[in-house]
């Protein structure tokens, strides 16, 4: 059980800024030594467990061995036991299941021990107060503290994170999520709004593209608003005024950040970086970007100043595998592939995250298939002595052509943004075309005007990706194709998958490398660009 931390009805701000946030005062060795020590406290809890001899036979004496004994694994390695809760081969009980989704739609289980969940309500704790702040050791938030969550519920870790910030915080979530467990996630978000509208909200939690996509909304209305009955309660009525003034102040039309005033926003997605000035516009701060998984929690978070991620030390044991060793193994998958730790990463440089669970939880050198690039190894405006790191991809979402150029989702996501094209969604793969190989981009826009459109974004893949660089001028290959499709495909699909009760990781076509039966249904009298 969750309680309150007496420190937040207290406010006492540098002990509480000490026990959530001082992590970030680390140095690395520092860091380091926490790491091997959960580690090998980790290797005694679980050698034990008959989940855990399967990859570890013999118990290793330190870390080196660790490393050198257990292999890399993957969910399909332990997909027989976690995949339908048997939990008679775990270390102990748990605490709760948390649930994701794989590509095929079979969802994916993971046991939290009660000690992981303490640890992970510790860190949500400190996400909420590094999100509400741009100063080190001010902490803006106190007991009663009101949060706005547009995120799906339990059993998906972004609910049980709220679940779990309200009893650590003594926080009000909104909506309540005692009466929202099993309403559709688009109502929880209209609903949440429409409440916050009386009571207001001091931080909200929510998926980035909800946000981008409210505050289009508002600039392509111009900022007006439909009024209704409900709008006539005086707490709603003043606030609209208010958002009013402020908007005629600044001399445009109403934004999201003229109705709520947030202390903190906390985005979910890959494309938090992409649209980080964006939402600063809309919403009026900059958003706390995370970095994790529902099998390893919370790994790596913004601090108070919203640049990169930097990671939490006590709660996966963390190794790399660098970019030629993550080649080799994606071109030969008998080979096993070389790690470094923390220490040993270099600026610039790309590389595999493989994770070991702490608190008796059950991944062993687990291979999450993302791929993150170490941008700093300090940060020197905020004084944080830890590197400094960056999501790059899923490792299975690279699009490559002539064994040259490994285009990801989010060069090609930021490409279609910097072209300032209006558009609703996009998904883009492989193909070949006259025996040659191409990147055919499928894009659905919210206005008529293509004209162009290939062009444009093909000359911001060159500015953004080296490799795509590289295969114009050295091999004379322009590989991408636009096809822009009907309005509505996107939200067609969507409509299909919900009615076939799909998983909700699966209502949307994903955005790279999907398959023949995706694109059909997409696919409809299609117009291409130019």
């Amino acid at each position: 059980m969750i309680t309150e931390d007496e420190l937040f009805r207290i406010g006492s701000q540098e002990k509480t800024w000490n026990k959530y946030c001082g992590f970030l005062d680390l140095t690395l060795p520092e860091f380091m030594d926490i790491q091997q020590q959960l580690l090998m406290k980790q290797i005694e809890v679980v050698s034990d467990s008959p989940l855990a001899r399967r990859f570890m036979p013999e118990r290793p004496r330190n870390m080196s061995e660790f490393r050198q004994l257990v292999p890399l694994t993957t969910y399909d390695d332990y997909a027989d036991t976690l995949g339908v809760k048997n939990e008679e081969l775990l270390t102990a009980k748990p605490y709760c299941w948390a649930c994701t989704s794989g590509r095929g739609g079979t969802s994916k289980w993971v046991p939290y021990t009660q000690r992981a969940i303490e640890v992970y309500a510790m860190y949500t704790a400190a996400v909420a107060i590094l999100a509400c702040t741009t100063k080190k050791g001010n902490v803006n938030i106190r007991s009663g503290f009101r949060v706005l969550h547009n995120l799906p519920a339990s059993p998906y870790l972004s609910g049980i994170m709220s679940e779990l910030l309200a009893p650590q915080l003594g926080a009000r979530l909104i909506p309540p999520q005692e009466n929202y467990s099993n309403t559709d996630f688009e109502k929880k978000i209209e609903d949440g709004f429409k409440m916050t509208l009386r009571t207001g909200a001091d931080m909200l939690s929510s998926m980035t593209s909800v946000l981008v996509r409210m505050g289009e909304r508002f600039t392509e209305s111009s900022g007006q608003m439909k009024f209704n009955r409900r709008m006539l309660q005086p707490q709603i009525l003043s606030r609209l005024v208010l958002a009013w003034l402020r908007s005629k102040a600044a001399g445009r039309g109403m934004l999201p950040k003229d109705l709520w005033s947030f202390k903190g926003l906390v985005c979910y997605g890959m494309d938090t970086s992409i649209y980080k000035e964006r939402i600063k516009y809309y919403w009026g701060k900059y958003p706390m970007e995370l970095y994790g998984a529902t099998e390893a929690g919370l790994l790596a978070t913004n601090a108070w100043n919203k640049r990169y991620l930097t990671f939490v030390p006590s709660f996966c044991f963390l190794e790399f595998i660098p970019e030629d060793e993550w080649l080799k193994n994606r071109q030969d998958k008998k080979y096993r592939p070389g790690t470094v730790l923390l220490d040993d990463l270099r600026t610039g440089q790309l590389y595999e995250i493989i994770i070991t669970n702490y608190h008796g939880m059950p991944f062993l050198r687990y291979r999450l298939g993302d791929l993150l690039r170490c941008v700093a190894l300090e940060d020197d405006e905020a004084g944080i002595k830890l590197p400094q790191m960056a999501f790059e991809s899923r490792a299975d979402d690279l699009i490559d052509i002539a064994g040259f150029t490994r285009l990801d989702e989010k060069t090609m996501w930021q490409a279609i943004v910097n072209t300032g094209v209006r558009f609703e969604d996009w998904s883009a793969r492989k193909e070949n075309e006259d025996g040659k190989p191409i990147i055919h981009l499928y894009l659905e826009l919210k206005g008529t005007e293509s004209s162009g459109l290939e062009k444009t974004i093909h000359e911001q893949l060159l500015k953004l990706s080296k490799d795509y660089l590289h295969l114009e001028t050295m091999l004379g290959i322009r590989p991408l194709k636009v096809t822009v499709i009907p309005s509505g495909s996107f939200q067609r699909y969507y409509e299909e998958r919900k009615k076939e009760g799909a998983d909700m990781a699966h209502l949307k076509p994903p955005h790279m490398n999907a398959s023949d039966k995706v694109i059909s249904s997409l696919l409809g009298t299609v117009a291409e660009a130019r």
